[in-house]
């Protein structure tokens, strides 16, 4: 089996700062990371920003700033926000930096070698918000077909990428490999592209007397690349410089994007791939956008969650599992704050954390029905999968198998409801065991339900640790188990006792919130 993981984010423009589309891609990055390592994987878990291009000399300008300057400000925006998020990654790269350039311009230096750049005159119409050259039949109402916004007629000599040469390949890499886009709709958008359009050629340079923050094209130093292409080459360049050694990381595992930039990575960067006879990504997940009254998040809109804001108020466990509690991770998701209020007070609150308190509290206080210090361990555990799977009893080894394939399609939703329905499982099995009844009169009985529900929280503190690494920490330190290693999470053989439970404040404190 292979035993390696290789997951990349976008790398994010710094024009803006991050917001919740970011954060989402992040943290759906950063639990596919911690749950492979928790399995014993080698990971590689990359992000990082993007940094070259006109609107990144536009905008440090209007701040008066240099373009270097700016980057440095908005990478540091970046880096903050995933420490806040308890985001894992291993790597964090910047196009500015000169590790990332020296891999482009190697690249740049083979394709133009093996003819597949070319010197051309090209006259069309040139957005410089979305820095991308569109013909007269793309236009909509005259102006850019993606923003929306005024287009500048331009001619002038660029390179371009012989793009147009891998359209009957790309098709044929992605029929013969149905997961190499997900999801499946997706898939169907790129395959109907590439099927009802001739694929052009890729301009990849501006001048220089036009721009003149970028890479230096290396055959011809009047040019600079143009962005895509540069900002697409992080994904290999960083296993050139970032991961170094004798782990073999490329190809990637998993490409996760928004769908908005779906074309650009399963087309031109997988072409580029295909012209440098280099193995694609294994997959490429587009995921959806997250709205607002029906209205996809956008700065000029004004409608942009601040992730900021959500972890003051809730805390940053309560603010990852909301994003994948209350979305199904492919598809258009929609955010509210009463929707997020109310999944803390219910599953969070009342549901998880009430139960911890529940359970280590009844062993402390029965402990007379005890030795005090066992933990017995039972074979079998029973717990509902969801009515589609119907009810099962498992053997305590094959629980951690009941998530293998949700995680190999992404399907967050699926393995937080599975969780979810064991949580439920727990409580009602309290309601109807009656611990406070068997311990007048079946005091052996109570040891077994006690060793089984602290058997359940420890095996639910294993599970939710990719999506809530900070309350699954606290949930092992108040249970008496903490210390372990990461590949040691998932562990439900580990030795533990009552005797080192030490009960500590609520898991998620009730919150009075405006």
């Amino acid at each position: 089996m292979d035993k390696i993981k290789y997951f990349t984010t976008p790398i994010y423009y710094v024009n803006g700062s991050p917001h919740i589309g970011h954060a989402y891609t992040t943290i759906a990055a950063d639990i596919l990371a911690r749950y492979y390592r928790s399995r014993g994987f080698q990971v590689f878990f990359l992000t990082g920003t993007d940094e070259h291009g006109q609107k990144i000399a536009k905008a440090a300008e209007e701040r008066g700033l240099t373009p270097r300057e700016h980057a440095d400000l908005m990478a540091g925006s970046f880096t903050d926000l995933w420490k806040k998020l308890d985001i894992s990654n291993d790597g964090f790269i910047r196009t500015t930096e000169a590790g990332h350039m020296k891999v482009v311009q190697e690249i740049l230096g083979t394709l133009y070698e093996k003819g597949e750049i070319e010197k051309r005159k090209y006259t069309g119409w040139y957005c410089v918000p979305d820095e991308r050259f569109w013909t007269q039949k793309d236009l909509v109402d005259g102006k850019c077909p993606d923003c929306g916004r005024k287009v500048e007629n331009i001619e002038e000599e660029n390179y371009f990428f012989l793009m147009s040469k891998y359209q009957q390949a790309l098709i044929s890499h992605i029929e013969a490999n149905p997961g190499y886009i997900m999801p499946d709709v997706r898939r169907n958008e790129v395959l109907g592209f590439l099927k009802n359009n001739r694929l052009e050629d890729l301009c990849i340079s501006r001048p220089k007397a036009r721009l003149s923050w970028g890479i230096e094209i290396p055959f011809d130093r009047d040019y600079v690349t143009y962005v895509w292409f540069d900002a697409l080459i992080n994904y290999y360049s960083a296993t050139r410089y970032i991961m170094p050694g004798d782990v073999r990381w490329w190809p990637a595992t998993c490409h996760l994007i928004g769908k908005d930039i779906l074309t650009t990575h399963s087309v031109y960067w997988s072409s580029m791939l295909l012209a440098l006879g280099y193995s694609l990504p294994k997959r490429i997940f587009a995921h959806g956008w997250w709205m607002t009254e029906d209205e996809k998040m956008s700065k000029s809109l004004g409608n942009v969650v601040d992730p900021l804001d959500l972890v003051g108020e809730f805390g940053t466990d309560a603010f990852r599992f909301y994003l994948f509690r209350n979305s199904l991770f492919g598809k258009d998701a929609s955010f509210s704050y009463a929707g997020f209020k109310k999944t803390y007070e219910t599953e969070l609150a009342n549901e998880l954390g009430n139960l911890l308190s529940r359970v280590l509290s009844m062993i402390l206080k029965y402990d007379a029905c005890y030795d005090g210090k066992a933990a017995r361990k039972t074979d079998y555990m029973t717990f509902t999968t969801g009515s589609e799977y119907g009810k099962k009893e498992y053997k305590r080894e094959d629980i951690l198998f009941a998530f293998i394939d949700d995680y190999e399609r992404l399907d967050f939703y699926s393995v937080l409801e599975k969780i979810w329905l064991m949580v439920r499982a727990v409580n009602r099995d309290i309601e109807d065991k009656k611990p406070w009844e068997l311990a007048k009169n079946d005091t052996r009985a109570l040891n077994g339900c006690l060793s089984t529900w602290f058997q359940f929280l420890r095996i639910v503190s294993g599970f939710i640790y990719p999506f809530m690494p900070g309350a699954s920490r606290k949930m092992r330190v108040q249970m008496g188990i903490e210390g372990l290693k990461e590949e040691e999470i998932l562990d439900i053989d580990i030795e533990t006792d009552f005797s080192r439970i030490k009960k500590g404040d609520p898991l998620f404190p009730k919150k009075e919130v405006k």
